[in-house]
């Protein structure tokens, strides 16, 4: 049994899998908000943006220092073109699509067609890439319009709206020979330069630190043994909880956050784990934790401590905790009002239900939230004219976590 729990364990880490898509959308007018343009193209490496453009700019642009140094100019220049033709495939279909929806042009919402194509790759253990899938699809209003069927090589549509358009597709066989084609070859091909160039960077990475600790539990006879990994990119490492020297598994209890992104500047991740334990248990736990950028694998054994098992205060850290992100809350609706007061804004508290009326466009509406994470206290603020673009946010208290809406007055 333990034999096959670390080959599981060590054969998932031998193979890599990757993905290269780009991400195309159009809005069927301006919005006026800052960062949202009319026409925005974006391509992305695994989890990283790598390059942009926009109707603003018209200038496909890196993201990524690597991608600038590696790609030579006229790189650059033919891509710039490439968007540019595909900014106005975009302008026109846009209006084809709300004739054929019966869209008024002069009605006030905004309309999205959205194009994503791209292909995922397994990076072999001698380092070849062997090609997974691929996917080209369009979306019209954030629902799927008409995607394409790499293995019986046809376009399909899930709405009736795109039947004209599959079929008129269909009909042309070097289109369908084309995309799978290009999925399958070109694809793979920028995958694998980019991921070079890539690779040169993440030599220079600083390699993942790793933390283990435990603290009290809900349970008094257990401690929570926490495993906190931080500082990685690309986020594909390996984390284990050891105990006695054996890789443990979800089935014996371990529990994990997830991937989450520390919003550095290197857009690294971090990754915890955590197990509970016997209080009186004298079994010896590590962390174990394999990554790319590594040469070995760093563990960290644990101390046998315990953060927080002297004494309860648990109840005065969260009423402290709750009362500074409520003060926090204050003050830093206090500023903004105040700043806004300064540029001849009057404001007006609306309580936290945000029961404000959409399209009045006389108002911005202002939600701010606040939240723990990883030890942190984080804020959001966010203000549109026009709520129904955020209608999907709603403002709640759970987990004691402080929110807030607001209504301004724009002055004449």
């Amino acid at each position: 049994m333990i034999f096959l729990r670390l080959f599981c364990i060590f054969a998932t880490v031998k193979s890599e899998i990757h993905n290269l898509h780009y991400i195309y959308t159009a809005l069927s007018k301006p919005i006026s908000q800052p960062g949202v343009s009319q026409f925005a193209a974006m391509g992305v490496l695994d989890d990283r943006p790598i390059d942009i453009y926009n109707s603003e700019d018209k200038v496909k642009r890196p993201l990524q220092k690597w991608m600038e140094e590696h790609n030579e100019k006229d790189y650059w220049e033919k891509g710039t073109q490439s968007r540019k033709s595909k900014e106005q495939w975009f302008d026109v279909n846009i209006k084809i699509l709300m004739e054929r929806m019966h869209q008024n042009k002069s009605d006030p919402d905004v309309h999205i067609l959205q194009w994503m194509h791209g292909c995922q790759v397994e990076k072999t253990t001698d380092g070849k890439l062997k090609f997974r899938n691929g996917f080209d699809q369009y979306g019209y209003d954030g629902e799927d319009f008409l995607s394409f069927d790499s293995e019986n090589m046809v376009w399909v549509a899930p709405v009736p709206a795109a039947e004209s358009t599959k079929q008129k597709w269909n009909n042309v066989p070097i289109l369908s020979q084309y995309t799978k084609g290009y999925l399958q070859t070109d694809c793979v091909h920028w995958l694998e330069k980019f991921l070079k160039y890539q690779d040169l960077e993440l030599k220079t990475f600083s390699p993942p630190k790793v933390h283990l600790f435990s603290k009290k539990s809900t349970s008094p006879d257990y401690h929570t043994l926490v495993c906190f990994a931080t500082g990685f990119y690309p986020k594909d490492p390996a984390v284990n909880i050891l105990k006695d020297g054996v890789p443990l598994a979800e089935s014996d209890g371990v529990a994990s956050s997830g991937m989450r992104p520390n919003g550095d500047r290197k857009e690294t991740y971090q990754l915890r784990k955590w197990l509970e334990i016997k209080a009186s248990g004298t079994s010896q736990y590590s962390c174990r934790i394999q990554h790319r950028t590594l040469l070995s694998p760093i563990e960290e054994s644990w101390d046998g401590k315990c953060r927080n098992c002297d004494g309860d205060n648990t109840g005065a850290i969260v009423g402290g905790v709750v009362v500074l992100l409520i003060v926090l809350v204050a003050v830093l609706v206090g500023l903004y009002v105040w700043h806004k007061k300064k540029k001849g804004v009057r404001s007006e508290t609306n309580g936290p239900n945000g029961s404000v009326e959409l399209g009045d466009s006389g108002n911005v509406h202002c939600l701010l939230s606040m939240k723990m994470h990883e030890e942190m206290i984080l804020s959001d603020l966010m203000c549109v004219q026009d709520m129904s673009l955020i209608k999907h946010l709603s403002c709640s208290s759970r987990e004691g976590v402080p929110c807030l809406w607001w209504t301004q007055r724009r002055s004449e």
